[in-house]
């Protein structure tokens, strides 16, 4: 362990995936202040990539606000039950993977991470998604599949640079039309096997959409609109693949 601590003050990375650690050790918490006996301290760097992932931890303490110059967060396929509020005072975090846990909600102060670019959630007890995330302009990737969510907040409007969304194996009864029509950038949409009776007239404002999955659900017509997804190349719906053309033609 000390060697890999001191080779990621070195590198700014540390890998401590798979190695059945119940607890995050306490030196990675403040691994500039551990630089040991014949260590330079002066060209040491602070920790950006943490990969935690394939472990058994059950917490992240608040001290992960140390760590203010990480850009990458890996806690996936663990015991953890909650994130602490921390994850907010990571200013240069852009990829945050926490799924394959056991956490019922994200906290609020994940708004704060303001750098985010990709986030994945899957696989978790979640209800909902935190209004707060509409605050990360730069999110380009969501993965939330498996978890029990009713409903996507209307806040991520905002997230406007949207490219991924993963919502697989949720609760969601309806796809916001607002929310839809603002994401523009949108070229992967996954709501199977959820609840969803419809498909919002919006989403022809997609014209950069080529996968759109919604097999599984309760949907049993198609709007005119989505002729305007001119990019589509996959498209599920029930057990059955549509081509576009043979949407244009169905419609």
């Amino acid at each position: 362990m000390d060697r890999m601590l001191k080779a990621a003050r070195t590198s700014g990375s540390l890998n401590l995936s798979n190695r059945s650690l119940r607890e995050v050790p306490n030196e990675v918490y403040r691994s500039l202040d551990a630089v040991g006996e014949g260590e330079k301290w002066w060209e040491a760097v602070e920790l950006q990539k943490l990969i935690l992932a394939h472990n058994n931890i059950e917490l992240l303490k608040e001290d992960l606000k140390n760590l203010s110059l990480l850009t990458v967060l890996n806690v996936s396929h663990n015991k953890l039950a909650h994130l602490p509020a921390a994850i907010g005072e990571l200013p240069m975090l852009k990829s945050l993977d926490v799924s394959f846990n056991l956490i019922p909600s994200i906290p609020e102060e994940i708004g704060s991470a303001a750098s985010l670019v990709k986030f994945d959630c899957s696989n978790n007890q979640l209800k909902e998604l935190p209004s707060s995330l509409g605050r990360c302009l730069d999110l380009s990737e969501i993965k939330a599949s498996n978890n029990c969510i009713t409903s996507i907040p209307e806040d991520l409007v905002n997230c406007s640079k949207l490219m991924k969304l993963d919502l697989e194996g949720n609760k969601l009864a309806v796809l916001s039309e607002n929310l839809i029509s603002s994401w523009t950038m949108l070229t992967e949409l996954n709501a199977s096997k959820n609840l969803l009776t419809g498909i919002p007239e919006t989403i022809g404002s997609l014209s950069r959409l080529i996968r759109f999955d919604l097999h599984q659900n309760r949907i049993s017509s198609i709007p005119s609109s989505i002729k305007g997804c001119s990019s589509l190349v996959e498209f599920y719906m029930g057990s059955y693949s549509h081509s576009l053309l043979s949407i244009h033609l169905d419609i």
